[in-house]
């Protein structure tokens, strides 16, 4: 528990090893640019996306006037941690965008580690905090993957893709886009050293 407690300490810390490598490596990238690209910012969008969503549902983030409350809502409903699959989502976009595909799989496999290692602490805490209503969202809501089932009971009504918080929470999550500068300018430098 001591190590998963400090893991998630350090969680935006730790899981950057990849992408500074991605950052600084150049031998083996696959150099076919539009689509590297193309596919990166897609992965770093639908991140972003996921993580807006994740945001609406989490009021607390949005004013001291509230309290922390167990949240079962939006992406709550499919998932239990809609905000570390978007950030592994937004990890997987900038390896692609770094044109170091062999990457790609070691930082999903690496990220999925550190957050397992969050989300092990984390559940211990809540299980502690809110009892009988979180050991009954553990047994109804996956941890990283959702069910068919899920899909199937839901209506838009009750997805809260859109709610009073979506201005706040784009602008909570806007910084997701600086991920990619680093590696505009790795590609711009690298076709610079190629000139």
């Amino acid at each position: 528990m001591l190590v998963s407690r400090w893991v998630r300490r350090f969680r935006s810390y730790l899981v950057s090893p990849p992408l500074i490598f991605a950052l600084l490596w150049y031998r083996w990238e696959v150099e076919v640019e539009t689509l590297t690209w193309l596919l990166g910012i897609c992965l770093v969008l639908m991140g972003m996306i996921l993580r807006i969503w994740a945001q609406q549902h989490l009021h607390y983030r949005h004013s001291l006037k509230f309290k922390k409350q167990l949240t079962t809502t939006g992406p709550y409903s499919f998932v239990r941690n809609p905000l570390y699959i978007g950030n592994i989502m937004l990890c997987l976009g900038v390896t692609v965008a770094s044109e170091i595909l062999w990457l790609v799989p070691i930082t999903f496999l690496y990220g999925l580690w550190i957050y397992s290692l969050v989300v092990q602490y984390e559940e211990a805490h809540l299980r502690e905090k809110y009892g009988e209503p979180y050991r009954r969202y553990l047994t109804e809501v996956p941890r990283w993957v959702p069910s068919f089932g899920s899909f199937k009971k839901l209506g838009l009504k009750t997805l809260g893709l859109k709610n009073e918080y979506l201005r706040h929470s784009i602008f909570a999550e806007i910084h997701c886009l600086f991920l990619l500068v680093p590696y505009i300018f790795k590609e711009l430098v690298s076709l610079w050293i190629a000139n």
